[in-house]
């Protein structure tokens, strides 16, 4: 008889261990199901299937361990269990009535048919509402932790809740009690080895990225990959004659467009590429590239590690750093804080001489200058009230059909609201033309965001104008950094021509008071981009 033990398996705890091997020297017989009932089964164990699901997952507070470390854990753990065991990958499908069903082929599939398991030659063993996933399918079914009944009672812990005491607790592992009393020696052997009580402890602190490793919740990831490699080459161009060979990293590498285009390089033949990516989705983009041949260069390794509250490169180590359209997200998801730390880390991970190459947007000098922001009030429909959408289409439709004008107030309301942003204004009105009076930062925060309607609520909470060109210098030299003098913000060609000409325009006073036009002048177009140099 098999007994199936699905589950993350990230931790392992010594009162699973004492009730498998309890299962393997009294037999079956006067076990109890999870209604309380004598199982009454004859025959003896003679395996456990750990099935390991979310077994492509890793790095995330979900899922912080790889698969190959659960599995070297889960053979050491059932090595003296008296009977065999076996580790089987499930891949994450999402949220599936099915899953059980997926799990029991997927173990056949994965050992080619040598476990072919159904409900006359297997109990499941599991305490938690995934439960029900195998009893629909016939299975008898073995509390382990829970107290048999409807009661939501345990025995003792259970893993998860064992992983979270650890985090919500910084004491030394060897002083916390749950960690000493609860968990199996296995569990602590390669915990220690693997270093992964502080790995739990950072995924557990870190804002940036959700429950399973992605950045937003509210990205819509078709449209941000084609996006990201529609200007691979535009990014590439412009940083290519500032790379020096070696060690070269790319912090935030989404698809690995950048490390692509650098790997076809004749002067880096030699070097080696690391790309860094947290999002889970874009990360597996890349070793699927990598897997096609994408990279000429065999030396590529994809990372997932966080680069916001650490190092994820050895100190000194590295020749060049490339982040892209990284540091605002920094600024807008963690705050100033942890901004400085990203700086301070990447200045720590250079040799001497290496360099970091920031590509970013960049708030414009003055930022809290007053000025008259005119809009197009005739590109669409005119409508500016406040209006809830049953889905992000349904949102996206109704902000294209708004005029220039009218989608402001859409804009002014959402944007960083979770951070109790005010964005302040007023209307005036001078020659029969309409002005939205306002700080520049915010005119540029409107007009650098107002054409993002795919993924609108990601947008809103995305800063670019916290820093102008001259405070981000001034950050970096603070460091030890030296800015090249290449180094620059400037105003991006198709941005202006595609999305600011003719749908708005930026002046400022020239007098004391602004009553008629010709006491306003037309402000030239603000930056929107910078390229940063920085030399340690």
């Amino acid at each position: 008889m098999y007994l199936l033990l699905p589950g993350r398996h990230h931790l392992l705890t010594r009162f699973q261990h004492e009730y498998l091997s309890m299962l393997g020297k009294e037999g079956l017989w006067g076990a109890v199901d999870i209604y309380g009932k004598d199982l009454e089964v004859k025959e003896k164990v003679t395996a456990v299937i750990f099935a390991v699901t979310s077994a492509n997952h890793y790095s995330t507070r979900r899922n912080p361990l790889p698969l190959y470390q659960r599995a070297m854990m889960i053979q050491d753990f059932s090595s003296d269990l008296g009977y065999s065991s076996y580790v089987v990958p499930i891949d994450d499908v999402g949220h599936s009535e099915h899953f059980g069903q997926y799990t029991i082929k997927k173990i056949e599939a994965e050992t080619d048919g040598l476990l072919r398991l159904n409900s006359d030659n297997t109990i499941v063993l599991c305490s938690t509402p995934v439960v029900k996933l195998y009893e629909d399918l016939g299975f008898r079914i073995l509390p382990v932790e829970k107290i048999p009944g409807k009661k939501e009672e345990y025995l003792t812990k259970l893993p998860w809740q064992i992983i979270e005491g650890i985090v919500s607790d910084d004491r030394p592992i060897d002083k916390h009690l749950e960690y000493i009393n609860y968990v199996h020696p296995a569990s602590k052997r390669l915990w220690k080895e693997y270093g992964v009580v502080e790995k739990v402890r950072l995924l557990f602190s870190d804002a940036v990225v959700g429950e399973d490793g992605d950045l937003t919740e509210t990205r819509n990831y078709n449209s941000y990959v084609r996006e990201m490699d529609e200007i691979a080459e535009l990014k590439f161009n412009e940083t290519r004659d500032f790379i020096r060979p070696g060690r070269i990293g790319d912090i935030g590498c989404a698809v690995g467009s950048w490390i692509k285009l650098a790997t076809e390089e004749s002067g880096l033949a030699e070097s080696d590429f690391y790309g860094v990516e947290i999002a889970r989705k874009l990360y597996d983009i890349c070793h699927q590239r990598k897997e096609n041949g994408d990279f000429q260069n065999t030396n590529v390794f994809f990372l997932r590690k966080n680069a916001v509250t650490g190092l994820v490169f050895p100190k000194s180590s590295m020749k060049t750093i490339h982040t892209s359209s990284l540091t605002h997200e920094i600024e807008s998801y963690t705050g100033r804080k942890n901004l400085l730390s990203f700086i301070q880390n990447r200045y720590e991970e250079l040799s001497l001489g290496g360099v970091w190459i920031n590509r970013d947007v960049v708030g414009p000098e003055d930022k809290e200058k007053e000025v008259y922001l005119w809009l197009d009030e005739k590109d669409g429909i005119a409508d500016t009230d406040a209006k809830s959408f049953s889905s992000k289409e349904e949102k996206k439709k109704h902000l294209d059909s708004l005029s220039t004008y009218a989608r402001f107030f859409h804009f002014q309301r959402d944007f960083r609201k979770e951070q109790n942003y005010q964005l302040k204004y007023t209307l005036k009105t001078i020659e029969e033309k309409s002005f939205l009076v306002l700080s520049l930062k915010d005119a540029c925060e409107y007009l650098s965001k107002k054409d993002y309607t795919d993924n609108w609520d990601s947008e809103m909470h995305e800063s670019f104008c916290y820093w102008s060109f001259s405070e981000w210098k001034t950050s970096l030299e603070e460091v030890g950094f030296k800015i090249q003098n290449s180094s620059r913000a400037y105003s991006n060609p198709w941005i202006i021509e595609n999305r600011y000409q003719n749908k708005s325009e930026i002046w400022e006073t020239v007098s004391t008071s602004a009553n008629s036009l010709s006491d306003l002048k037309l402000v030239s177009w603000p930056v929107t981009n910078m390229l940063l140099i920085a030399v340690k």
